[in-house]
């Protein structure tokens, strides 16, 4: 490499900020003063604005080294290259979903089966292990599962075979020693997925109707597998007992441990974040408030028509051959009738519900240490349509069935319970993802137009092609002003569909309807990479042990491997054996000590 080229460092800077990125680094080789020079912060601190079109407001992030790293980690430790495609399913891939150690991954389908695979080969391929089909338990298809926090216990959630507004479902239990069932517990609605509290415990759902628009969701504690030794223990346990309005339900429960909060995975500067995004353009203002004595429920006519019970509603129109004025003077009667239902359900449950605590569910103070656990879910109060996260912090001696079987004892005035906390998301909501530390909640959304007032709650309003991703921060118990966009869906509300996401330290992943999935970076909140598929994009996951390898599940029945470019050039570069360094050293002290023996033998001859 030469020495220099004689122009001053500041024209070859001022040439270098006019170049692409590749340009610079090639140019780099030509001496070591441009060496030295492609190598300038003030440079890669342009050239990373100026790539990624991010607004200059944001800063770097607090743990990168320097602009070159930082724009290096962007642009190849991105999981975006193909490797594998996996097609041993023979239907839509629903979900999917890897070990907390990273070493496995399990995956659900329409085809009714839950596979397990393998992804530490040696080779780095990705083999299937285990399969099992839940036909034989009358389910139509597998759609959710998730593995304790051991990883050696699965729990796998299914649907029903039945009819086509059928809502119940089912969870099951596999142990990965062996792969034997050790438990089945009713779940329903089916979309409540339901969800592992603790490694022995997990949480389902179970919902009972009212009245045509009124309904009551019991949330149920769980013990996943029956000790011989204790046959006289309880294996299940009341946890809450929530009223539903306007043909709501629970749905999509997860647990967030808070205790993580103290050691972040990421620190995000979201006031710089939120002024570069006001700038850019005006977002929806969400709505935070607090239940107290509204939003309750009652309990207990069971309805297998259930889940979408609106919906079967909504079709239930008199025959075409009725006069328009009769069909009119018909549907007012019916939205009178569920106005009043709905003020008979309010007027009962805030008398019959019990009071909230406003210390169970507050916003964490600076240094705050408390180990709380929430239970988070999607909820509704203004229509069917999911549309609000609802909040309940689940106290010590809630998380084992110990103890009477509906829970703790209360009285006749205090027949539900009340949401600790709720967020309004203003739109139908189609997927929620925590982040590894549980501190941030990503939500998956299709908006609602602006101003929307909904008068009838069997009529949801339209929702938006462009899917929102919003950050909910679970410390403060609000939503940063900042959404992330590019995927969309197309899908209209009563035939919407949940879409997962999936979060790690550093990026946020998502599937769409588009036939794509989607990276972002979750500082810069920047998309990074599009990830194609044949079919709707179902699920995404980042693997817990390296981020740089992330699956995607999709309608055309593969599940698609991606990694970074980085990874891609470690796995093709020829792999060199080992050295041996005691026998080189060894062979190196011979050879010198024979030099010196021949040495002193020239020396030697000479003397005589």
């Amino acid at each position: 490499m030469a020495s220099g080229s004689g122009l001053p460092d500041s024209l070859v800077l001022e040439i270098f900020l006019h170049l692409p990125h590749k340009a610079v680094l090639s140019a780099g080789f030509t001496c070591r003063q441009w060496f030295a020079v492609s190598r300038d912060e003030f440079l890669w601190k342009e050239l990373f604005y100026n790539y990624y079109c991010i607004p200059r407001s944001v800063p770097c992030h607090p743990a990168a080294e320097s602009w070159y790293r930082e724009f290096k980690r962007l642009y190849d430790c991105i999981p975006c290259v193909e490797v594998q495609t996996l097609k041993e399913h023979h239907d839509q891939v629903l979900h999917l979903a890897f070990s907390h150690r990273g070493h496995r991954f399990s995956s659900c389908s329409k085809d009714c089966t839950v596979k397990v695979w393998d992804t530490e080969r040696s080779d780095g391929t990705i083999s299937l292990v285990h399969s099992s089909s839940m036909r034989q338990f009358n389910w139509g298809y597998t759609q959710f599962s998730q593995f304790n926090a051991d990883d050696t216990l699965l729990l796998v959630s299914g649907v029903y075979l039945g009819p086509h507004h059928s809502s119940s479902g089912e969870i099951a239990v596999i142990s990965l020693e062996n792969y034997t069932l050790l438990s089945r517990v009713r779940n329903k609605p089916y979309d409540v997925f339901g969800c592992w509290l603790n490694e022995t415990h997990l949480i389902s759902g179970n919902l009972h109707w009212i009245g045509n628009m009124t309904s009551c969701s019991v949330l149920w504690l769980n013990k996943a597998f029956q000790d011989i030794e204790s046959e006289n223990v309880n294996v299940v346990k009341r946890l809450f007992k929530i009223q539903n309005i306007n043909a709501s339900t629970i749905r999509t429960v997860m647990v967030a441990h808070c205790r993580r909060h103290d050691s972040p995975d990421l620190l995000l500067d979201y006031e710089a974040q939120s002024k570069a995004q006001a700038q850019r353009t005006q977002h929806h203002q969400p709505l935070f408030f607090d239940l107290g004595n509204t939003d309750s429920e009652e309990e207990e006519d069971e309805d297998e028509g259930g889940e979408k019970r609106g919906e079967k509603r909504v079709s239930a129109h008199p025959p075409s051959f009725n006069p328009p004025g009769i069909q009119h003077v018909i549907h007012s009667i019916a939205a009178h009738e569920r106005e009043l239902e709905t003020k008979v359900a309010r007027l009962m449950g805030s008398r019959r519900t019990k009071a909230p605590d406003p210390n169970l569910v507050s916003p964490s103070a600076p240094g705050e240490g408390e180990d709380k656990t929430y239970l988070l879910f999607t909820t509704g109060s203004l229509t069917y349509s999911p549309h609000q996260i609802g909040i309940k912090r689940i106290m010590p001696d809630q998380m084992t069935t110990c103890g009477p079987v509906l829970g703790e004892e209360r009285s006749t005035d205090e027949f539900f319970d009340s949401l600790d906390h709720v967020i309004d998301i203003h739109g139908h909501i189609i997927g929620m993802g925590l982040s590894p530390d549980h501190r941030y909640l990503y939500v998956n959304s299709r908006a609602w137009p602006a101003g929307c007032v909904i008068s009838d709650p069997m009529s949801p309003p339209p929702i938006a092609e462009e899917i929102d991703l919003h950050v909910i921060d679970l410390k403060s118990l609000k939503e940063e002003r900042r959404s992330l966009r590019a995927h969309r869906a197309f899908t209209p509300n009563d035939e919407c569909f949940f879409i997962f996401l999936d979060v790690s330290r550093d990026f946020v992943a998502s599937g769409a309807e588009d036939k794509h999935g989607y990276i972002w970076d979750r500082h810069y909140n920047i998309c990074l990479a599009r990830l194609k598929h044949d079919d709707v994009v179902n699920s995404v996951a980042f693997s817990p042990a390296d981020q740089e390898l992330l699956l995607s599940a999709s309608d055309d029945s593969t599940i698609k491997v991606w990694r970074s470019p980085r990874m891609v050039r470690l796995a093709e570069a020829p792999q060199h054996p080992p050295r041996a360094r005691k026998l080189l050293s060894y062979n190196r002290k011979m050879r010198s000590n024979k030099r010196k023996w021949a040495l002193w033998n020239s020396i030697l001859v000479k003397d005589r």
